[in-house]
């Protein structure tokens, strides 16, 4: 069984930085992409970042040139650095993979991790 687990959340004032982390545990064979998405009250979930397996990123026009998505393929970890965050940035943060556990790929879905920018 595979689970994508969260951390890194938490409340920030505008302006600073914050770093999520999402691990994928179980047994797995092969990731081709990995990515975060947020989701803030009353609005869709909108992709923030993803990078796949030869490490091409791609971001959303809202994070362009404020967040770095990176990954340690060794431990089947991604990471968002978020930087020069804004109150618009809150939400809930969900990371999810599209990977290989035994036979076929499929999206998983982590828990959620909420962030907070206020003053």
């Amino acid at each position: 069984q595979v689970q994508l687990v969260e951390s890194g959340g938490g409340l920030v004032q505008p302006g600073g930085s914050l770093r999520l982390s999402c691990a994928a545990r179980g047994v797995i064979e092969s990731i081709a992409s990995m990515n975060w998405y947020r989701q803030a009250p009353g609005k869709q979930r909108e992709l923030v970042a993803s990078i796949d397996t030869i490490g091409t990123t791609n971001y959303g026009d809202p994070v362009q040139g404020r967040f770095i998505i990176f990954r340690v393929t060794a431990n089947n970890t991604v990471y968002l650095q978020m930087n020069a965050l804004k109150p618009d940035d809150t939400a809930v943060y969900y990371c999810n993979a599209n990977l290989r556990s035994t036979k076929y790929f499929q999206l998983y879905w982590g828990q959620g991790t909420q962030v907070t920018v206020s003053s």
